[in-house]
């Protein structure tokens, strides 16, 4: 059976730090995208990152960059969002899905989720 359990969220202040896990079961790991997507409430669901395994390719959007560092630990079936200078609009539900492909847009590219973990950045 397919699983992915996130862990890691909290309350946070604004510029504080958060580490966020995903770990992984059920399948072959290496082989697969993993990505986080955040939900707000009020808002649809947003691409955040991604990580291949197959060759640990990273992907960021826009928003986050140079702030959240996404890794994977294979030997573990675990993968990392370092979440860095946190800003109140970084205050959603966070989730990992296991992908096929790397993208944060395509939704339909990702066939198992978690059930989320939450982030509130307070000022």
């Amino acid at each position: 059976e397919v699983q992915l359990v996130e862990s890691g969220g909290g309350l946070v202040q604004a510029g504080g730090s958060l580490r966020l896990s995903c770990a992984a079961s059920g399948f072959t790991f290496d082989d697969y995208v993993i990505g986080w997507f955040r939900q707000a409430p009020g808002k649809g669901r947003e691409g955040v990152s991604c990580i291949r395994n197959t060759d640990g390719s990273t992907y960021y959007v826009h928003s986050v960059k140079g702030r959240f560092t996404i890794s994977s630990d294979n030997a573990k079936n675990t993968v990392y969002l370092q979440m860095n200078d946190l800003k109140p609009e970084d205050t959603a539900v966070y989730y990992c899905a296991r992908g096929w492909a790397p993208t944060l847009i395509l939704r339909d590219e990702y066939d198992y989720w978690g059930q989320g973990t939450q982030v509130t950045v307070s000022l």
